[in-house]
């Protein structure tokens, strides 16, 4: 369950970054919880090249994050968010992210 709101995050992030194609099996697969099979029938691929396909779209998620670490550095702004004591700063904050 962590891992799918992990990679649900950074494709928030980065999922402008990937092919029109990726997008969509990267949706079908965990926003429309479609299996292999479902999504391979629906696009006319095999079932292995769904499964390929969304390795490589996790794999490809992940290297962003690596390199541009957009959501360590969210996660990092909310955690110094929480511990504001001056609220109208906070709420400042907290309406840029």
């Amino acid at each position: 369950m962590e891992k799918l709101v992990y990679l649900n995050n950074l494709y928030d992030l980065y999922g402008i970054l990937l092919t029109e194609k990726q997008q969509k099996y990267f949706e079908e697969y965990y926003f429309n919880n479609l299996s292999y099979g479902e999504i391979s029938e629906k696009y006319g691929i095999s079932r292995n090249a769904c499964f390929r396909q969304l390795k490589i779209i996790e794999d490809k998620l992940n290297d962003y994050e690596k390199k541009l670490k957009l959501y360590y550095k969210k996660e990092k702004i909310n955690d110094i968010i929480k511990n504001i004591d001056n609220s109208k700063i906070k709420k400042e904050l907290e309406d840029l992210f």
